[in-house]
């Protein structure tokens, strides 16, 4: 029986599975990184990524435990193949960690803005605290070892100017420069597809199933097709664009994870990256930026309805917890 008087609400049930299956994987995959990364500066991060995320799905099960609650079906090691060569080098490693880091602390805060009972608000306080200094240490090391790629500079502003005109919001004609926030929203949206092309590209090296490799590829256009886009925008208002990342994919072609696992990854990054866009989109002051973030938010939900089909017709999709059917319950 649980001590709590108080029974969760819709929007703490649902929180905290989505971030029961969100850590569990995540534990799948730093154990992958942990048995192949040498590098011992790398290793002891991700050791450290490894425990949190641990933690969090011990805690989110002795909740769900208390409360009566099935707990999820998450991922073990019948989904990894330890045995297989190492798909990425060291360095991606510590991009896994940056990366899947930035993402949770934004995620995480949705999620915790939502809730009020106690347990759980201090359980969803702590994660954004874990998170946030898991990236901060991400990105401590990148910058010693000279692979952190920092947004471009702009000239320190002098005076505080107000828009005159309306011709401010244009941008398929006389477009203006870019502001410092719509310049942030480009860049780090490049540097995630940066991330997604060389996550592709290890995996379809790996992935034997053509429906799953189609599905992969098509999500690997799609990245390039952004970065291509942004890196032209940049570089016409002379910031130059972004800075490819080292190719950090080797040459093996035996797949560490279960196919399971790969499409499931690609369906939560897709979810997220439907939000990080849809926030570029409400900080964007110029058309033609609103319009590509419109067409990119449209071109990932339905890429990510295709990685839905997919794992519905092989069983792979969990049904969240959901309100019961009353009309059902009353016979009507």
């Amino acid at each position: 029986m649980t001590e709590h008087s108080i029974r969760l609400s819709s929007s703490e049930i649902g929180g905290l599975w989505a971030v029961y299956l969100q850590e569990n994987m995540a534990v799948c995959l730093l154990t992958y990184f942990l048995h192949h990364n040498q590098d011992e500066q790398i290793k002891k991060i991700l050791q450290q990524a490894y425990e949190i995320s641990e933690g969090h799905v011990a805690r989110i099960s002795e909740i769900f435990n208390e409360e009566g609650i099935p707990i999820p079906e998450g991922f073990s090691e019948k989904d990894l193949n330890l045995s297989a060569p190492p798909i990425f080098y060291d360095m991606f490693g510590l991009s896994f960690v940056y990366s899947m880091n930035r993402m949770s602390m934004i995620n995480t805060s949705f999620i915790t803005v939502n809730i009020a009972r106690q347990d759980v608000m201090d359980f969803f306080v702590e994660m954004v605290q874990n998170t946030t200094k898991l990236y901060r240490e991400a990105t401590t090391i990148m910058l010693e070892k000279g692979v952190y790629d920092r947004p471009p500079m702009v000239p320190y502003p002098d005076k505080v100017e107000y828009v005159e005109h309306q011709s401010y919001i244009s941008g398929f004609w006389k477009k203006r420069p870019l502001n410092v926030a719509e310049i942030t929203e480009i860049f780090f949206n490049t540097e995630r597809n940066y991330f997604s092309i060389l996550l592709c590209t290890g995996l379809l090296q790996v992935v034997k199933d053509k429906e799953i490799h189609a599905y992969i590829q098509e999500g690997k256009k799609i990245s390039e097709y952004q970065i291509r886009t942004f890196d032209d925008l940049l570089m016409r208002v002379e910031l130059l664009g972004n800075v490819s990342t080292s190719m950090e994919v080797t040459d093996s072609t035996v797949s560490p994870f279960s196919e399971r696992l790969v499409v499931t990854l690609f369906f939560n990054l897709n979810s997220i990256d439907v939000t990080l866009i849809g926030h570029a989109l409400s900080l964007s002051m110029r058309t033609d930026l609103a319009a590509y973030y419109e067409k990119y938010i449209l071109e990932i939900l339905l890429y990510s309805a295709k990685g839905f089909k997919l794992m519905v017709e092989r069983g792979w999709m969990q049904k969240p917890p959901h309100a019961p059917d009353r009309r059902k319950l009353q016979n009507l």
